[in-house]
């Protein structure tokens, strides 16, 4: 009983968006929506929003590199009452270009301010679901992952891919604290937790923990 209910009190759509294929991802549970990772060209996302009169109140980043924060803009025109939320450590990358690596790779992506600081061991809502805001860190300084137990599912950002881990070759990032945050936050999760990334397939967390190379031992 309660838990179809609570199993269908919460609907994922999944956009891939930009040259970088950035998975954004449209949270409903109820009246309330959320969208995580706008990234670039985001017209096929704000278009399906509007087809089907939702209108989402708050964007949820999980870290503030350029392909995740790209669409934020085109979003907050659309919905002007959207409120952006981000991770607490992120928020200098919104207005700086190369501090959230869009610059290198020639795209100079900046954003507005955000709204509201998500911090970590939170608990944040969506409708009747109960997300807990956990410390991925280690792709950048501060990126988060969102965890609903309710529903089984964690969107990872960039720090767990299937069979890979966010990069770490890049400025503010560690390879150690990444990996640490992964066995500590993430790998402790339901097996069958579905893996929603921030690019590529989803995946769960029983197969990641059992066949990732970066941390299966």
């Amino acid at each position: 009983g309660s838990e179809l209910m609570s199993q269908a009190a919460l609907e994922i759509e999944t956009f891939v968006l930009g040259p970088l294929q950035t998975n954004t991802y449209l949270l409903r549970s109820g009246d309330a929506s959320v969208v995580v990772d706008p990234g670039m060209g985001p017209d096929p996302l704000i278009e399906y929003l509007l087809d089907e009169q939702i209108e989402p109140d708050r964007i949820w980043l999980t870290h503030g590199h350029g392909d995740h924060i790209a669409g934020v803009d085109a979003l907050k025109e659309a919905f002007p009452e959207i409120k952006l939320c981000c991770p607490a450590g992120e928020t200098a990358m919104l207005a700086d270009a190369n501090a959230n690596l869009s610059a290198p790779f020639g795209f100079d992506v900046t954003c507005s301010r955000a709204d509201q600081l998500l911090e970590t061991g939170t608990a944040q809502m969506i409708g009747q679901t109960a997300w807990q805001v956990l410390d991925t860190s280690g792709h950048t300084k501060q990126g988060v992952s969102f965890y609903c137990s309710q529903s089984s599912v964690v969107l990872t950002g960039d720090a767990l891919f299937a069979s890979s881990v966010g990069r770490t070759d890049i400025p503010g990032a560690s390879m150690s604290q990444l990996i640490s945050n992964i066995k500590d936050q993430l790998l402790v999760l339901p097996d069958d937790t579905q893996v929603l990334p921030g690019h590529g397939p989803a995946t769960t967390i029983g197969v990641e923990r059992r066949t990732n190379p970066f941390i299966a031992h």
